[in-house]
């Protein structure tokens, strides 16, 4: 049996101001009508012998994840969440605990969740493939074939053949080169990018990890052993044992260590869409070489990338730009300079400005808000609660909350009042009152909120009861 362990705790960042911490890159629908997560999942549900997959993430997207897998009728065996990033080996890790847990030593195929693949039929075939490796005790990642001299990736030197077969033992891997070192690579044919991508039984890559990094093991079983089994839907791990565990990634800590490592050369269209150049290049490009997205109006533009999510974007005689426009953030750059965005969500960190992390409209587990106006004392938001969704019973310290209603029904709980509020009509939420809003109808509930006082945080928030299991 296949388990496939999927990825999901990456932020993104460099395809920013569409990709930020609060909703990355693996739950946007950037190349086709899915979001990453969800061809990533798709890709592997038609593998023969395929169980549900194991889905790894942080504990802020746990709703994200649940809800996109859920709408393409995708079922994960386990939703596991991370308390706080440390790197792939320790997820893996625990994903190969929790399988050792429900199956008889089950081969994983390691999966990052933001990845295109362009041939999904040839990937399955490699797959197919190697299975038979991996059962025999062999650690197996799928190196792809290059096509460029490219310095952003790293590579793995490809040895002997196994077996006369087109599957090569690992020499070793080397880390990103130069652009000298990365055309020898290529003119060589024995080096292959290193896609993330593994595949390997259980045992062996738990026996493997014990010998390379015993305190890593030993920190992933305390976490595994202390977590919240109350929750049927996640798997919590024990913050304070996951805390406690190095951080590395599964090439530094196993893969580049072990001798039975083994690589299977691809060529099926793979691009991890690691940058803004990369999108433009796995896109449908028009007959002037430009990917346009949303409202836009190109004159003698060429080889570009606009996106508009929310508003009319216009070019005039511009060539290999991407310019990536959203509700509260606007993206210009040359196509070949787009690796320097990290470079401008690091200054919009260190000033602590909400635009490095979220994006104006934020998704809750009960729907969204769309923060429309702010200034000192006031802010407006749009809320949309689903139907049969309720926000928490909370109450607030410092803001006074104004609801008209604009479409759909509410079910108001104000102190002891309990109410109904259909369009055009309004409540008053005092400071300090308990309040909840619920929709009992069958289409969204849409509000306006107008939330007025001295501190307009989103963690003024006391929450006595929640049906997500959030906390203050």
């Amino acid at each position: 049996m296949i388990i496939p362990v999927i990825l999901s705790g990456g932020s993104g960042t460099r395809l920013w101001p569409l990709s930020r911490e609060t909703y990355p890159k693996q739950f946007l629908p950037l190349v086709d009508q899915n979001t990453m997560l969800q061809n990533t999942a798709l890709r592997v549900a038609g593998l023969p012998d395929i169980a549900a997959p194991l889905v790894v993430c942080n504990e802020e997207h746990r709703f994200m994840v649940a809800e996109q897998l859920r709408a393409v009728g995708i079922h994960p065996a386990a939703v596991i969440l991370e308390p706080l990033g440390r790197n792939t080996a320790p997820a893996v890790a625990i994903a190969a605990l929790h399988a050792q847990r429900c199956s008889d030593d089950p081969v994983l195929l390691v999966l990052p969740s933001d990845h295109v693949i362009a041939d999904i039929e040839g990937f399955r075939t490699a797959v197919c493939q190697v299975a038979p490796y991996a059962e025999a005790g062999r650690l197996i990642t799928f190196g792809i074939i290059p096509t460029m001299p490219e310095t952003g990736y790293g590579y793995i030197q490809a040895g002997a053949p196994l077996d006369g077969s087109e599957i090569y033992e690992v020499d070793r891997f080397v880390e990103k080169p130069d652009l000298a070192t990365a055309l020898s690579y290529l003119e060589s044919g024995h080096y292959y990018w290193n896609s993330g991508m593994f595949m390997f039984s259980t045992s062996t890559f738990l026996a493997e990890l014990e010998r390379f990094a015993p305190a890593m093991l030993a920190a992933c079983q305390r976490a595994l052993a202390t977590t919240d089994q109350a929750d049927r839907d996640f798997l919590w791990l024990g913050r304070e044992a996951f805390a406690a565990c190095p951080k590395d990634s599964i090439d530094y800590a196993v893969m580049e260590k072990t001798d039975h490592a083994v690589v299977m050369p691809l060529a099926v269209g793979w691009n991890d869409v690691g940058s803004w150049s990369a999108l433009w290049e796995v896109g449908q490009r028009d007959q002037e070489g430009n990917i346009k997205r949303g409202d836009v109006i190109s004159v003698d533009s060429r080889d570009s990338y606009i996106d508009a999510a929310s508003r009319l974007v216009a070019t005039i005689g511009v060539e290999h730009l991407v310019v990536v426009e959203t509700a509260d953030a606007v993206l210009v750059a040359s196509k070949d300079q787009v690796q320097e965005v990290k470079a401008v969500v690091d200054q919009l960190k260190t000033r602590q400005r909400p635009e490095g992390r979220m994006h104006r409209k934020v998704y809750r587990p009960w729907g969204c808000y769309d923060s429309i106006d702010f200034d000192q004392r006031f802010q407006v938001k749009r809320i949309t609660v689903n139907p049969g969704a309720s926000l928490s019973s909370q109450m607030h310290h410092h803001r006074a909350e104004h609801w008209v209603v604009v479409r759909g029904t509410a079910r108001v709980t104000r102190g002891e009042d309990v109410f109904l509020l259909t369009e055009n009509q309004s409540t008053y939420i005092s400071v300090g009152v308990r309040h909840r809003l619920e929709n009992p109808g069958k289409i969204p509930l849409e509000i306006v909120e107008v939330q007025s006082g001295s501190y307009l945080g989103e963690d003024d928030i006391v929450r006595y009861d929640d049906a997500y299991g959030r906390g203050d």
